[in-house]
């Protein structure tokens, strides 16, 4: 017996002939010179009314990830726009693909490892278990370490100090943050610091943003500053000179030398 599929649905847009809600909201008459970005965006991805709490942390949040300076993912916006200047979309999305694992979107991976320690019945065994086989595998643990920010990343600290501020948040993930610092830093022997995708992870999640969502906030905040280089690259151009530095620092090696190496 075949089972009938329900027809999938959507409750983030309608629109008729005269109006264009969001949700329950009319664009025109509700939204429009009444609430911020912000407020919409966590309307239509939360699927509620932000709290002022929400708002709050979410733009201390965006501002944190819109810009690192020339890292892989501005590098790739603004060789794509030297070669495509007609395509500055085209140019954010190749940013954006740089969003990941290493760079940016780490957020999701530290998220992972507090969802593990809340739920565990002894948190800080859990934590040291973490810790443990990310020292075996000589790998920093996810939210850990910087290769530019020692002793600490400042971004991360302000940002903990400022989730520890807001009496609304019930503190939860953050503790669990503290819990894996601390078994981090008794593995290491020595003290690591908690970088600001550690720190976005913890209040991130204490405003109900899902693991699995979350690196769409480094996403969407990212985009912003890309534009921002593409304006720069329009008054004073990089693509070339990273392209032509690249050639002269990487010379050509023949295969048959490349093969006796």
């Amino acid at each position: 017996m075949t089972t009938l599929k329900k027809n999938p649905s959507t409750s983030l847009c309608t629109h008729t002939l005269t109006s264009l809600s969001y949700g329950n909201a009319n664009l025109v008459e509700d939204l429009m010179g009444r609430t911020t970005f912000t407020e919409v965006m966590l309307m239509q991805i939360l699927g509620r009314k932000p709290r002022q709490v929400d708002i709050r942390i979410t733009d201390v949040v965006l501002v944190v990830l819109m810009e690192h300076g020339l890292t892989p993912s501005a590098i790739a916006t603004r060789l794509i726009y030297m070669s495509a200047p007609e395509n500055l979309q085209g140019a954010v999305s190749a940013g954006l693909l740089a969003v990941g694992s290493s760079f940016v979107g780490t957020m999701e991976n530290c998220s992972r490892l507090l969802d593990r320690i809340i739920a565990a019945p002894d948190a800080y065994a859990e934590a040291l278990e973490i810790a443990r086989k990310y020292k075996a595998l000589k790998s920093p643990v996810p939210g850990f370490g910087h290769h530019l920010h020692k002793p600490v990343d400042p971004r991360a600290y302000k940002l903990l100090e400022l989730g520890r501020a807001e009496p609304e948040l019930q503190g939860i993930r953050i503790r669990a943050l503290e819990t894996l610092s601390s078994a981090v830093d008794e593995v290491a022997g020595r003290a690591i610091t908690i970088n600001a995708t550690g720190a976005v992870a913890a209040l991130l999640g204490e405003i109900e943003v899902p693991t699995a969502l979350m690196r769409g906030f480094a996403v969407i905040s990212r985009a912003a500053g890309l534009v921002a280089h593409i304006m720069e690259e329009q008054r004073d151009p990089s693509g070339r000179f990273i392209w032509e530095t690249v050639e002269h620092a990487i010379p050509f090696v023949s295969p048959d030398s490349a093969m006796e190496a």
